[in-house]
């Protein structure tokens, strides 16, 4: 009967008095996974412009509906989106819209971090998803 207890008790020193294991935060970052999906960027254009010809599959795709595309076009019959957003906070990362891209312009990147105190922030806009690359080589 007691056995089992000092059994017991010997894991338990055992661990105690072992190194363990712990990341060193925000000087140690764990490596993401390839099917990791993070937070969104947009792939770019030789100009800098963003790829997406705003097609509205991405919006159409997303079970959260946390996507809102307004299209515009070039004087050359080209389309670009002239309001692009997604809702953070609403996203559930689930990659429907890189899937569904035909272009390949939206990606979900490896980030990870990214923290703020009003919720108005966690509406990635075009910008803000075209300097998102600059984080997801």
């Amino acid at each position: 009967m007691i056995l089992p207890l000092i059994k017991g008790l010997a894991v338990t020193l055992k661990y105690f008095f072992s190194r363990p294991f712990a990341m060193q935060y925000p000087d140690e970052k764990i490596e993401m996974t390839d099917r990791w999906r993070g937070i969104h960027y947009f792939e770019r254009k030789e100009d800098g412009s963003t790829q997406c010809v705003a097609c509205g599959l991405c919006e159409a795709v997303c079970p959260s509906n946390c996507i809102y595309v307004e299209a515009e076009e070039y004087k050359n019959g080209q389309r670009f989106p002239r309001v692009y957003e997604i809702d953070g906070t609403r996203c559930i990362f689930c990659g429907f819209c890189e899937e569904i891209c035909p272009v390949n312009a939206i990606k979900m990147g490896k980030n990870y971090e990214y923290v703020k105190h009003e919720r108005l922030d966690f509406v990635f806009n075009t910008n803000f998803l075209i300097d998102q690359k600059k984080l997801n080589p």
